[in-house]
């Protein structure tokens, strides 16, 4: 197994890891305080940066060499130290154009979209000329088991009427959010649960969307991405916006669904590593009792297992990663299930450490860290929760041992 990096990748690695040391880390206060004027509006550094990122080809990394003339010209494991990096910043990756829920949309318009909805939509977003969201999680049914979904999607002539109730839709709060993929169920009563399903294209100035309000994350509202509870209320949209065709909702979930999964342990591993490099630096310069903290043996132990933690994940990552690039997502299913268990835990037990050896300040507005802890936390929800992945990842083993 050869992870070692072309001198390619190799460069755009600390093409990145300078351009977030120059640009990125210097105006992490600059963004909040932006923010914090406008909540949902793009902040003005945050453009600027992205300007400057697209001019130096540091650009939609993401979509691997199978996505053809879309492709970012990377493989999986090609992708993820880059991943990482960016993931140092909770707001790094929209920097380079490959922020969620972004990418997956634009996995699933490149995979299954038609070339007028290419057209329309992912062109525009390859470009970073506007956002999206992905509408499936509901507050009414448990949302984990993507058969649940009651939304409905009911044809009427050459259009779909929708109506339903949608929430933590990440991205819809923000004003240059354009378009929605919703999922919904355009056949409810056929006896095959995962053909009942379908995925619409719904642009959100379509009449009948509503944005009742942004969810919170611990606390934090992650303007200006935001997570929007949403009422669809006999929203209608072109029997042309179907992705895919009707009955195909639950396929087209899965395809986008992999690789985001993956994608987001690479940037778990990213704010570990921060969260360590702090740690470091904590250690070295803070003196307690008077001694530095790096003269007490838990501060090192905590260290050394943080250290051990990272590399474990970062492993299991490239591995994933790299079955997916040799032999398709499907066959790397029980990899990315391993590591979507193992990487935001991972990633809470690092930060949580370094949040102890900080003290107030680490649970403060004055270090990535409190953040970074609720969005690691939230992740081990996001894309299929823990339970779910280790539910089937143990009958898969149970089946394979058995036979």
């Amino acid at each position: 197994m050869d992870f070692e990096y072309s001198d390619k990748v190799k460069g755009l690695v600390e093409q990145v890891k300078a351009f977030m040391d120059e640009f990125v880390y210097p105006n992490e206060a600059l963004f909040e305080e932006q923010v914090e004027q406008t909540p949902w509006e793009t902040p003005a550094i945050l453009q600027e940066l992205k300007a400057k990122a697209k001019a130096q080809g540091l650009w939609n990394f993401f979509l691997p060499l199978s996505f053809g003339d879309y492709s970012g010209g990377l493989t999986n494991l090609e992708y993820a130290p880059l991943a990482e990096e960016m993931g140092k910043v909770m707001w790094g990756p929209e920097i380079f154009n490959c922020a969620a829920p972004d990418t997956g949309n634009m996995e699933v318009l490149a995979k299954y979209g038609n070339e007028e909805q290419k057209k329309q939509w992912l062109e525009p977003l390859l470009a970073g000329e506007i956002r999206s969201a992905f509408a499936m999680t509901e507050p009414e049914v448990a949302s984990s088991d993507a058969t649940n979904i009651e939304t409905s999607i009911v044809r009427d002539g050459d259009e779909y009427v929708i109506n339903g109730r949608k929430f933590y839709i990440s991205g819809a709060c923000r004003k240059s959010c354009e378009i929605m993929i919703v999922m919904g169920k355009t056949d409810p009563e056929n006896s095959n649960r995962y053909l009942q399903q379908s995925q619409v294209l719904v642009p959100m100035n379509t009449p009948g969307v509503n944005v009742i309000r942004p969810m919170t994350v611990f606390g934090y509202d992650d303007a200006p991405e935001g997570h929007a509870e949403i009422v669809f209320d006999n929203v209608r949209v072109p029997v042309s916006n179907i992705i895919a065709g009707e009955g195909r909702g639950f396929e087209v979930a899965q395809g986008r669904l992999g690789p985001g999964r993956i994608h987001h342990c690479m940037r778990s591993v990213g704010a570990a590593q921060r969260a360590l490099e702090m740690m470091c630096k904590r250690a070295n310069t803070r003196t307690v009792f008077g001694q530095l903290l790096i003269k007490n043996q838990s501060v090192r132990e905590d260290i050394a297992m943080s250290h051990c933690q990272i590399e474990q994940s970062r492993l299991m990552n490239l591995k994933a990663a790299q079955k997916m690039d040799t032999e398709g997502n499907k066959a790397a299913k029980d990899l990315i299930a391993m590591i979507k268990i193992v990487a935001p835990n991972m990633a809470l037990d690092v930060i949580d450490r370094a949040i102890q050896m900080y003290g107030a300040a680490g649970v403060s507005q004055d270090t990535f860290l409190a953040h970074a802890f609720a969005g690691q936390r939230s992740l081990r929800l996001a894309d299929g929760p823990d339970q779910v992945h280790m539910m089937q990842l143990g009958r898969n083993l149970a089946q394979t041992y058995a036979e």
